[in-house]
């Protein structure tokens, strides 16, 4: 095992993935920690895989920079992929960075999450109800895609005849951030980005004109900016507006859909939280260090540096295995076992320092609700045949789940 282990961590190229790899990467992650945690690769960009490593770099934004302009432009060229992501609050450092996340996290105060509570419940049920209807389901389409859509949509206050473009222009978006894009998926991504502009254009000129509750439209929000006068340009405010329905949609998805499958598949866990329904908390966070939604991160060095004792050059780019460092045996007892009663649990799904995402709470909020509500009302669901997963590396989730509720 040991040898293998070895020749596995020895072999791993980022850019050149296996199907075994897509089906279950968490052999290999540990591999890597274990063997070469500070990984070079063929194209010379670093991969860490150890917690500690993921927390320092995260939190030294002077030398591990998230300004994705010099990483980007060859990969996007000129297009509408390289504006939006080079624009969007994730992809910057401080203080663009600042400006904007202030902005958005005034806009998802707590008091503002706390009131989708009773929305985000209603919306949960009516699903259910459409589910014990139909007598079975298809997790992802029928149920985890369908929350987080709504949610963003009403964040945003987006008509709800205007909302069926949303899902796959955040796919086609977010597929386009692989470590490998072909061109095909580069064209869809940058055909979304021009028609999700296009139509922010108009939802952004007809909320200027008439503008929303600024308690509970985040649009209207960032339109207004703070009372300083601080606002947000007319590029940042469409780049962002897109970007917070892509950060707050897949990963969301993904949470629900892996959040479910792991209970399915551990049935002594399931029957727990079942029996012992005030542990939702802590089941949500366990599900999203077990299967974290969103597997990689990208920095880039500004100057040299030393991690994990090996020294690194200026200009060098770095990936961020979350997915890895969330089953740091350093950090989590027992990694691969799924205990959704698992205290402490410092996991990294949402990252750490400065780029701490800024809608975890909105998304924790929106897994308990939808898995707490889902176990109550289907305690004997079981997936009913061969889960697909979504083929991506950055992204883990399922692109369907066929599913019987009993």
């Amino acid at each position: 095992m040991n040898a293998d282990a070895k020749e596995l961590a020895a072999h791993f190229d980022l850019e050149k993935l296996t199907a075994e790899f897509y089906d279950d990467p968490y052999p290999t992650y540990r591999a890597l920690r274990e063997n070469e945690p500070v990984k070079r690769l063929p194209n010379g960009t670093v991969f860490l895989t150890r917690y500690d490593d993921l927390v320092t770099t995260y939190k030294n934004t002077k030398s591990f920079s998230s300004d994705k302009k010099r990483e980007f432009a060859p990969k996007y060229g000129d297009t509408p992929l390289y504006e939006h992501h080079t624009t969007s609050l994730v992809f910057n450092d401080p203080p663009a960075h600042t400006r904007v996340r202030r902005l958005i996290m005034g806009a998802l105060s707590p008091r503002a999450i706390a009131g989708m509570e009773p929305d985000i419940v209603r919306l949960v049920d009516g699903l259910l109800d459409a589910i014990a209807a139909k007598g079975a389901c298809e997790l992802i389409e029928d149920f985890a895609a369908s929350i987080p859509i709504e949610v963003i949509g009403n964040l945003l206050d987006v008509p709800h005849d205007e909302r069926t473009p949303l899902r796959d222009w955040s796919l086609a978006i977010l597929g386009a951030l692989e470590p490998v894009v072909s061109s095909e998926v580069a064209a869809r991504g940058n055909t979304a980005v021009k028609d999700f502009l296009a139509y922010l254009e108009t939802l952004v000129a007809r909320r200027r004109e008439k503008p929303g509750n600024p308690e509970r439209d985040v649009l209207t929000r960032l339109i207004q900016g703070e009372e300083n006068g601080e606002r947000l340009t007319e590029k940042e405010l469409l780049h962002n507006c897109i970007f917070l329905l892509n950060a707050g949609h897949e990963t969301t998805t993904n949470l629900i859909g892996n959040g479910l499958v792991a209970l399915h598949c551990n049935p002594d866990q399931k029957q727990r939280l079942i029996d012992n329904p005030d542990l939702i908390k802590t089941a949500v966070e366990e599900m999203l260090r077990y299967e974290s939604s969103n597997q990689l991160g990208n920095r880039m060095t500004t100057e040299r540096v030393e991690l994990g004792g090996v020294v690194l050059d200026a200009g060098t780019s770095v990936t961020l295995c979350i997915g890895a460092a969330n089953r740091d045996p350093v950090q989590f007892p027992n990694p691969e076992r799924f205990d959704v009663a698992r205290s402490p649990n410092r996991h990294l799904a949402f990252a750490t320092g400065a780029h701490q995402c800024a809608g975890m709470a909105l998304a924790r909020l929106e897994g308990a609700i939808a898995i707490s509500r889902f176990l109550a009302r289907f305690p004997d669901y079981a997936v009913s045949g061969r889960p697909v997963r979504g083929g991506r590396v950055r992204f883990r989730g399922f692109l369907s789940v066929p599913c019987a509720i009993g």
